[in-house]
């Protein structure tokens, strides 16, 4: 392992999906594109894994760094790295993907006169983007990777998309994003020019990180990093993209944007690290921000008739709670934030996953067009079912010990935060079980939901791998917390240490 451990294997990460995407957009054999698009993301997986596998939890430094000029003059470098806060994130992209390429294994040809291999094309391609923002540890790395992710999504709602608003829902994200990048830019500028002495502009994410910033700039460069992440967090009132692509977009790439909290994530790189003084001082604000999400986001949830829409808006107030994990500064509630997010993943993903095998069968995930799918789709519904469960936080279920740990850190930093969380776990249960009911138990009235076919066995097998995790991790989660404490424990007396 140890000898392993030098070779590039970032790099090699991040070559993988975009081989194959190469690959999926030069072939004139359009049927194989799925299987070559599954199997560059299937080796992506096992990439991850040998990551992970070589990976010294115990060492709360960045490892696996590899370093290159990139743009000499401005001492812009191609260095990647990982650590105990991004490491684990790796496999569950590269998992959520292969998920997204077996639903998507008969892209939608009517609505888009591109070629399919295309299709797969652009999913590789967000996925090289998706994990170069987990392995970037220069901000400019990491911004060029930010937005790489926007021209294949533009293109996968806008042309691979079933609603007749996909056009616009694509529009509105790519403008909001593109509106998102430009004060995380001014950040990473401004971040730059602040090292007093630099003979050039620092771009190094570990040497920022070791340089402490002046309090005045810190509060600049916090506001601007959480404007131009929370824009994909989403924070409220920036969320409003997420409603219509919810709806229009492919549910597998919905999958990837409700899984993949890349916002989130930049809040815990960057945004408090880089500004912890201002991060504290202003610990209201994400607290704020967090309650909000939550009641909005419940209520919201509660309200809408389509399963699609309410497991979007549930996932929005699931950021409120991890927004109140970053609040306590603890080394329990990063931990929790941490849980959370990788439960996004694997229950909120793979949700997404089933409802995308549940709308290729039967054209609908409308409440008021579905019923009694349990005795057409008893996998499909019971693998639903698991999900939605392990999304509202029942014990057993991944949900459940990232849900605990933040709770008891937001009571005892914001009790009144801390409790409108619970309120809205209680929406949220309440906004999921109401419509499965209906949808899944209620009578057979549609011809097209009696008639489906249940999940098959690629489909099956793919969605049993995230089913096992969201009840491994809900019944023992100490591996993971173990391998997290370190480097939530560095965080943390890192921002405690000034």
């Amino acid at each position: 392992m140890s000898e392993i451990a030098h070779w590039p294997l970032l790099s090699t990460l991040l070559a993988l999906p975009l081989l194959g995407a190469l690959g999926c957009a030069l072939l004139r054999q359009p049927p194989l594109a799925p299987s070559i698009a599954l199997g560059s993301s299937l080796l992506t997986l096992l990439c991850s894994l040998l990551i992970v596998g070589v990976f010294d939890g115990a060492d709360p430094d960045f490892q696996l760094r590899e370093s290159h000029d990139w743009i000499g003059a401005l001492g812009i470098r191609y260095l990647v790295g990982v650590d105990g806060l991004s490491v684990l994130f790796l496999p569950a992209t590269a998992l959520l993907f292969c998920g997204a390429i077996v639903a998507g294994w008969r892209p939608a040809a009517a609505t888009s006169p591109l070629s399919p291999g295309l299709h797969f094309a652009m999913l590789l391609l967000l996925e090289a983007a998706t994990l170069g923002v987990f392995c970037a540890l220069d901000t400019i790395l990491f911004f060029f990777c930010w937005e790489a992710t926007l021209p294949p999504l533009y293109f996968l709602v806008s042309q691979w998309g079933r609603g007749t608003g996909r056009q616009g829902a694509a529009v509105r994200y790519f403008l909001v994003m593109l509106a998102g990048g430009v004060p995380l830019l001014f950040a990473f500028l401004a971040l730059a020019f602040a090292p007093a002495g630099a003979a050039a502009p620092v771009f190094d994410l570990p040497t920022l990180l070791a340089t402490p910033l002046p309090e005045q700039r810190q509060y600049l460069v916090f506001l601007l990093l959480l404007l131009g992440l929370g824009a994909k967090i989403p924070l409220v009132p920036l969320h409003t993209w997420l409603p219509p692509l919810a709806m229009n977009a492919p549910a597998a790439v919905t999958a990837l944007l409700v899984g993949l909290k890349l916002g989130a994530y930049g809040l815990i790189r960057l945004a408090i690290p880089l500004a912890p003084v201002a991060a504290r001082d202003l610990h209201w604000l994400l607290a704020g921000f967090g309650t909000v999400a939550i009641l909005y986001g419940g209520v919201a949830a509660l309200v809408h008739s389509n399963l699609r829409g309410m497991l979007a808006y549930s996932g929005l107030a699931h950021v409120g709670l991890v927004l109140l994990g970053l609040a306590s500064f603890s080394v329990y509630g990063l931990q929790g934030v941490l849980l959370q997010l990788l439960n996004f993943a694997l229950a909120g993903g793979g949700a997404f996953l089933v409802l995308s095998f549940l709308q290729r069968r039967t054209g609908s995930t409308d409440v008021a067009r579905l019923g009694g799918a349990l005795r057409s789709m008893p996998r499909l519904s019971a693998l639903f079912l698991l999900f939605g469960l392990a999304g509202i936080g029942l014990p057993g279920t991944s949900g459940f010990p990232g849900e605990l740990l933040i709770i008891v850190a937001a009571l005892h930093d914001h009790t009144g935060a801390g409790l409108a969380a619970l309120f809205g776990m209680v929406l949220a249960a309440a906004a999921f079980l109401s419509p499965f009911r209906q949808a899944f138990f209620g009578p057979a009235n549609v011809p097209e939901v009696a008639a489906a076919e249940d999940l098959l066995p690629r489909e099956m097998a793919l969605l049993l791998v995230p089913a096992t995790l969201v009840l491994a991790i809900g019944l023992y989660p100490m591996p993971i917390l173990e391998l997290l404490r370190p480097a939530a424990e560095s965080w943390v007396a890192a921002l405690a240490g000034l």
